[in-house]
């Protein structure tokens, strides 16, 4: 990279709140500079790639990302482009990796393995680096375009390359509850990650990983392939997300998650050997949690603790106070000020 990109990249990139995600634009340079530093940045962070656009000077982009063990997550938001990786830039450099992407924004015409695809938002792809491709980011009105974009190494993935490569270049189908879970992955994944742990950042990319490969691996009929820790894990991934969606209902418990996934309610209980605690008490834990968010927003203060407790699934307010108690040491009149009716003390 020349000296003065180098300068630029140097500039633009900023790490949010001292966590992982670091971020970059295209703001810091000037106009005239603006491709030639995005198309560094991509064959820095992703691949090289050759970048065309009818205005240069009007070019304009935002990245963020993190690197995780095993894999890495983006999302870009540019202005109209188009990228063409070549034979001549595979021969130079090939990470050999596999890149996932979900549209969220304009759509984009790509091209790979002899298959020309029109991606819409909410459209997920793959590429390899190993081929040439082509992706035009076109837009009538000049919007600018938003990808989100998870990057694997092929040796993360149990699944053979002849296989994977069936799927290259194709719009794939999102309908299944891995595709639901790697589409929610992928768009908030970095909204969400945090001021994680070394600890946490591993286990928060295993399940990328896992998520991605159970995905694919659903695409490719090939279940068959996958270690059970990963079919433990995007399990343990769905119930988690089951467990966020019905935290209002009073009736869920263990065993009305092993229904839904049908399970034996002693298979889920061996599933969360893993995990701290039981999921019993994940529910009241995050029901806790939820409570304790609207007691401490304002927004909330119209509602009592009563129909808080009761708006989170606890079957009586009575039990939202012992349950507080125990979790936080005060009542949840405490937390609140005393300013709202209980509807139980």
């Amino acid at each position: 990279m020349v000296e003065w990109l180098a300068h630029y990249l140097c500039v633009a990139l900023t790490t949010e709140h001292g966590g992982p995600v670091v971020s970059l634009s295209t703001d810091a340079v000037p106009a005239r500079d603006r491709l030639d530093w995005w198309r560094c940045m991509m064959e820095s962070d992703v691949m090289p790639v050759e970048l065309r656009n009818e205005h240069t000077s009007d070019f304009a982009g935002k990245a963020r990302m993190a690197e995780l063990p095993g894999m890495r997550v983006a999302e870009f938001s540019f202005t109209p482009l188009t990228a063409t990786r070549t034979p001549t830039q595979i021969r130079r450099l090939d990470p050999e990796q596999y890149l996932l992407i979900l549209v969220q924004g304009s759509p984009i015409q790509l091209e790979q393995s002899r298959s020309t695809v029109h991606l819409t938002s909410g459209s997920l792809a793959l590429c390899s680096t190993s081929y040439p491709m082509a992706a035009d980011f076109f837009s009538r009105d000049h919007r600018r375009h938003r990808v989100a974009l998870m990057v694997l190494p092929r040796t993360s993935l149990p699944l053979p390359g002849d296989r994977m490569n069936r799927l290259l270049g194709a719009s794939l189908a999102t309908r299944s509850p891995a595709g639901w879970l790697l589409g929610q992955f992928l768009s908030g994944f970095l909204s969400s990650v945090g001021h994680g742990g070394p600890a946490e950042l591993r286990r928060t990319g295993a399940i990328g990983v896992d998520l991605a490969a159970a995905y694919l691996a659903g695409l490719l009929d090939a279940d068959d392939l996958l270690p059970v820790e990963t079919r433990e894990q995007v399990l343990l991934a769905r119930v988690d997300a089951f467990i966020d969606h019905n935290l209002a209902d009073p009736e869920l418990d263990p065993a009305a998650i092993a229904a839904h996934h049908h399970i034996s309610v002693r298979t889920l209980h061996q599933v969360f050997r893993s995990r701290p605690e039981t999921v019993g008490a994940t529910i009241r834990r995050r029901r806790l949690e939820r409570c304790r968010a609207d007691l401490t927003d304002p927004s909330q203060r119209h509602r009592t603790i009563g129909a808080i407790a009761l708006r989170w699934g606890f079957r009586h307010p009575a039990d939202l106070s012992r349950a507080f108690r125990s979790a936080y040491g005060v009542p949840p009149s405490k937390l609140r000020g005393g300013g709202g009716q209980t509807g139980s003390e």
